[in-house]
């Protein structure tokens, strides 16, 4: 497939996923952060992780919040993502305030003191944002790449899970040079750890 053609159709799949996630209802966006909390919680133990790095759902987003502030009080350090201009992500630690202001893009972030870059390198566990994922652990992305390059730029990489909803994992989609596999997929109603996708 040629790039031109990828590039379309990721723009489609993007433009059809936004629509569908904002007709969502404030009741279904509730459910689904609740399913994501217990979800995520779950997998935090399955992992024995201590060290985690998180994103900050906006509104439409699969809500990862809740789980942000349990993971919080449960002792669990949490890296919150900070846009950078360069196209890199700086990072904070999330604390029990969870005071929050809005960054680039007009993505919420965390106001604590800023970690650099290397920061990530500590987790145990990366979740990330995503569009949609497929079985093979193609991830769809909102197109600006700070994930990409965080991941492909990381010594040794944690297992990395995207948040998205449940009709949000497809069978194929396309994928780039530059999109880095996920290890695995969460959404409201199941975890899925995906066959190694490291290809």
């Amino acid at each position: 497939m040629a790039d031109d053609e990828q590039l379309q159709q990721k723009r489609a799949l993007r433009a059809e996923i936004r629509e569908r996630r904002q007709l969502l209802s404030p009741a279904q966006r509730e459910a689904a952060a609740d399913g994501i909390a217990t979800q995520l919680g779950a997998l935090v133990s399955a992992l024995d992780a201590r060290s985690v790095s998180c994103f900050l759902s906006t509104v439409t987003e699969p809500g990862t919040r809740q789980f942000v502030a349990a993971a919080v009080d449960r002792g669990i350090r949490v890296l919150l993502p900070v846009t950078r201009t360069d196209g890199l992500l700086d990072w904070a630690v999330a604390t029990a305030s969870g005071e929050i202001t809005e960054g680039m893009f007009g993505l919420p972030e965390p106001t604590g003191d800023v970690l650099g870059p290397i920061a990530v390198d500590e987790v145990d566990l990366m979740i990330i944002p995503a569009a949609a994922v497929d079985r093979s652990g193609t991830r769809l992305g909102w197109g600006r790449g700070y994930f990409d390059k965080t991941i492909g730029s990381m010594q040794s990489r944690p297992p990395v899970y995207a948040v998205i909803y449940d009709s949000e994992v497809f069978d194929s989609l396309p994928r780039e040079v530059h999109d880095q596999p996920v290890d695995g997929i969460v959404t409201p109603t199941r975890t899925i750890t995906l066959a190694s996708s490291r290809n």
